[in-house]
């Protein structure tokens, strides 16, 4: 009875160790295994958190037809994800000397680009820093004749603010050529080109828009 039992213990000390052999040759197997298939093995558990999510800087199409018969379809860059985002506005501009065209379609610009963005721009993640109350004026004696003057300088601005303003108008009847905008601010300090370049566009905080003197009147 006595040798039963001894023999017992030893036995099952015996399959508790070959179990514990095969185990630990089952191990390394399975890590071999699933770094064949491109699977690294922990040997604790990890939460690296929930996966990442992205908002679309993306607005529904407007109705052109019904947008067209309230006014002027125009097109004013706003900041979405640090970027510039072009968003597509209706603006009334009303009737005048064609010499103050530009600076009309200027401030309308302007009026659209410091308004709080829409409901359903603000779901989208758009906002705008430009600041209410900025006003333009045409170009001082002696100046070239696509001066747009700003009440605050340029040089003033927050650069997301600048690039809202400068791309806006590229991309608008109040460019000079199609390729810059000349601005200057309520002084007399003489006006600047601007250009909207690509990186201006996608790093507006940080890419300071290419400028040279304006020359010409």
């Amino acid at each position: 009875m006595s040798e039963r039992h001894t023999w017992g213990v030893r036995h099952a000390g015996g399959v508790r160790r070959m179990r514990a052999a095969r185990l630990a040759l089952a191990v390394p197997l399975l890590a071999v295994t699933l770094a064949g298939c491109g699977i690294r093995a922990t040997e604790v558990p990890t939460d690296f958190g929930p996966a990442p999510s992205r908002v679309p800087c993306t607005l529904n199409e407007p109705d052109i037809g019904t947008q067209s018969s309230r006014g002027i379809l125009v097109q004013v860059f706003l900041l979405c994800s640090s970027q510039l985002a072009p968003v597509d506005r209706t603006v009334r501009i009303g009737a005048g000397p064609a010499a103050t065209d530009r600076v009309r379609a200027a401030q309308a610009l302007l009026d659209e680009l410091s308004d709080s963005p829409s409901d359903a721009e603000k779901q989208a993640n758009y906002t705008t820093d430009v600041p209410q109350g900025l006003t333009v004026s045409g170009p001082g004696r002696g100046e070239p004749a696509d001066t747009l003057r700003l009440s605050t300088p340029p040089a003033d601005l927050a650069p997301y603010a600048l690039a809202q303003i400068i791309c806006t108008f590229n991309d608008s009847a109040a460019a000079s050529d199609g390729d810059s905008v000349t601005l200057g601010g309520p002084g007399t300090d003489a006006p600047r080109r601007y250009e909207c370049t690509e990186a201006v566009r996608s790093r507006p905080g940080t890419e300071t828009p290419p400028q040279s003197e304006a020359e010409g009147a």
